[in-house]
């Protein structure tokens, strides 16, 4: 990851392709894709100071909810030829797109599955170091318990609530609190990352596995 004129970007992984209309910019031989933080919760997060960026060369992530791959695909290019991304949709209309970018891309290998039910895909998949989950959906935690089987001890988790998928009725901040409580005994909170000006209405937490 890189800082452009105080912008975020990642090395593009397949030189001269977008992704989502993103802005390309070349030196030294490298090209680099400028990360929207309008687009993506992670940069997002990275922008409002996220103190815990694990996601690095090489590793192995479980990405849940991978859509059409927009933030995906910054992963991707962090992780490198090295790393893996399994990306998990229950979107048949966006995995049609993903499944055009994961073509391009050999490090992501896409899942068309529901997140709910991951003993369909995690015997697949193997132990992973980091878990990133933007779903919406009533049951986040649970969804997140339930695939953390896959994530080594000591792995982190990128969780991302959003309270308006839980209950609009709430107070936001008691639909982040009650989430983080379901999860206690198997994550630790690191930290918690409010996502405004670039979001409204969801929490970015670090977890790390205990």
């Amino acid at each position: 990851m890189y800082s452009i004129g105080g912008r975020i970007a990642t090395v593009n992984m397949v030189k001269g392709r977008r992704v989502y209309g993103e802005e390309l910019v070349g030196g030294n031989g490298i090209e680099y894709r400028l990360w929207n933080p309008y687009r993506s919760k992670l940069a997002a997060a990275l922008l409002n100071r996220m103190g815990h960026m694990e996601i690095k060369g090489g590793s192995r992530v479980l990405y849940l909810g991978a859509a059409t791959g927009t933030t995906a695909s910054h992963v991707s290019d962090i992780i490198g030829p090295r790393g893996r991304l399994f990306g998990v949709e229950i979107s048949e209309r966006n995995m049609r797109e993903f499944l055009g970018l994961c073509d391009l891309r050999a490090n992501m290998l896409p899942i068309l599955a529901d997140a709910s039910h991951p003993d369909a895909y995690l015997g697949e998949i193997g132990e992973c170091d980091i878990i990133y989950q933007d779903i919406s959906s009533r049951n986040q935690a649970e969804i997140l318990l339930a695939n953390s089987v896959a994530l080594k001890k000591g792995g982190y988790a990128y969780f991302i609530i959003k309270s308006q998928s839980i209950d609009i009725a709430r107070r936001p901040e008691d639909t982040y609190r009650d989430e983080l409580a379901k999860l206690r005994g198997a994550f630790a909170v690191d930290e918690r990352i409010d996502l405004e000006p670039y979001d409204s209405m969801h929490l970015f937490a670090v977890l790390k596995k205990i």
